[in-house]
């Protein structure tokens, strides 16, 4: 599902798209896994295979037809079925014809079986490299969102990439293929009159598809919108469910909750509307386009230019042809939904994390435990300094205790020396050693810590 998004943000732009797609490309083809460039390789190879017998599998139906329509009797008027006999061949034709609808059914899904390791791993990968860029930002950026919103972009985000990892690779290329095949046996076997209306009746159809699923993008993030919005209200009204009974807030939060909801449903419902508006269209579009073919090629018969053969030939195709036309409306909408899903969660990734390591750090070698602050300045708003100037020292060995008000800078000190945030001013060292000089796993491998909850 799409993640937020204002209606001026419901296109995603080229340049976005490209840039998501080249950025996926290295999980769909991992250099590091010859096995899954192998399983790649294998069901591109039976996809093709599959789309070959797709564009045969009518012309056993067409000669089919023609040996029944026209079979040879013996003397007698009969029918003969042995080797040879009038009946032999439409019934060989016939189990052709069945034959090849199970191969294209058992290479489809045996392809989809093959790249589904490939998908998971792109999957799983790009999860991991989530979280573990999460867990990279700084404690500023995960207290100024909201972890209910936040696990959700993260959620759809990794659904959107397996959405897009499997339709590129899988369908968007055999639906372009299979078409390609349909259109030269169609200019081959008919003639280019019957190509132009084809292919006029697939433009009109992609148009029709692509202008829909662009307008329903634009309700799906609006729901999607809706949708994080309540979630988050849940997830953190009940986080903070103890000072939500403290003051008595349950009708105002629930009542929150309720509103947003309302804005989920009515979005939801345009959802549903539309869906039903873009079947209806495309179902007009491709009908009218069949009915005209298959007009034409019914007086062709009639005029003794074709023979019942051909046209049950050109249904037949045109039938087989509904299925990538099908797949073109799917997968524009699944790869289209799947890019806006997966902006927010690439957002997430081009975060840069505010601490990070010096690119000469080194690990923190802990000999007696001195903690140091000197002349340390700090402020989470600039326009509200929480420490100026403050300088202290704790010998190795020794205990200090830090009081004061509420606000006056005690957990502060915590996370600075932790490097939860870096200093404005000042040098905070253990045993002469600068904190921003020492990596960040180290240090904080060093320090004990009793959070307060």
């Amino acid at each position: 599902m799409p993640g937020p998004g204002g209606a001026e943000e419901a296109r995603v732009k080229p340049e976005s798209a490209f840039r998501t797609l080249f950025n996926l490309w290295p999980y769909m083809w991992p250099s590091d896994r010859a096995d899954l460039k192998r399983r790649v390789l294998v069901a591109l190879a039976i996809l093709i295979a599959a789309k070959v017998i797709t564009v045969l599998v009518p012309y056993t139906y067409k000669w089919a037809t023609d040996a029944l329509v026209t079979p040879t009797r013996t003397i007698d008027g009969a029918l003969t079925v042995g080797v040879g006999g009038a009946l032999f061949v439409p019934i060989m034709l016939i189990v052709a014809y069945g034959v090849g609808r199970i191969l294209m059914n058992v290479f489809n899904n045996l392809r989809d079986a093959l790249f589904a390791k490939v998908g998971q791993h792109a999957v799983r990968q790009l999860a991991y490299k989530t979280f573990i860029h999460m867990h990279e930002l700084s404690l500023r950026y995960h207290l100024q969102r909201r972890t209910g919103g936040l696990s959700r972009v993260i959620e759809r985000g990794i659904n959107g990439i397996e959405v897009i990892v499997r339709f590129t690779i899988l369908n968007t290329i055999p639906t372009v293929l299979e078409f390609l095949f349909a259109a030269a046996i169609i200019a081959w076997q008919f003639n280019l009159t019957y190509l132009l209306v084809v292919s006029l009746t697939v433009v009109v159809y992609v148009w029709f598809t692509v202008k829909v699923s662009d307008w329903r993008i634009k309700i799906r993030r609006t729901m999607n919108e809706s949708d994080q919005d309540a979630h988050s209200k849940a997830i953190d009204s009940l986080l903070n469910f103890e000072t939500v009974k403290y003051f008595g807030n349950e009708e105002m939060e629930a009542s929150r909750y309720d509103r947003a909801m309302a804005r989920y449903e009515q979005a939801a419902i345009r959802i549903w509307t539309s869906i039903a508006w873009l079947n209806i269209g495309q179902a007009v579009i491709f009908t009218i386009g069949m009915t005209i073919v298959m007009a034409m090629s019914g007086a062709a018969v009639l005029r003794g230019e074709q023979t019942i053969g051909d046209f049950v030939l050109i249904n037949a195709l045109l039938m087989q042809l509904s299925i990538p036309l099908n797949f073109i409306g799917f997968v524009y909408r699944e790869i289209k939904q799947g890019l806006v899903d997966i902006e927010a969660m690439f957002g997430l990734l081009d975060v840069a994390p505010e601490i990070v390591d010096a690119p000469d750090a080194k690990a923190l070698i802990v000999r007696g435990g001195a903690v140091r602050f000197d002349d340390v300045y700090f402020a989470y708003d600039p326009a509200r300094p929480i420490l100026k100037g403050v300088s202290f020292e704790v010998p190795a060995g020794k205990t200090i205790a830090i009081v004061g008000p509420s606000g006056a800078g005690k957990s502060t000190i915590s996370r600075l020396l932790f490097r939860f945030y870096e200093v404005t001013g000042g040098v905070i060292s253990i045993d002469g050693e600068d904190i921003r000089h020492v990596t960040q796993h180290s240090l904080r491998s060093a320090i004990g810590m009793v959070p307060q909850d």
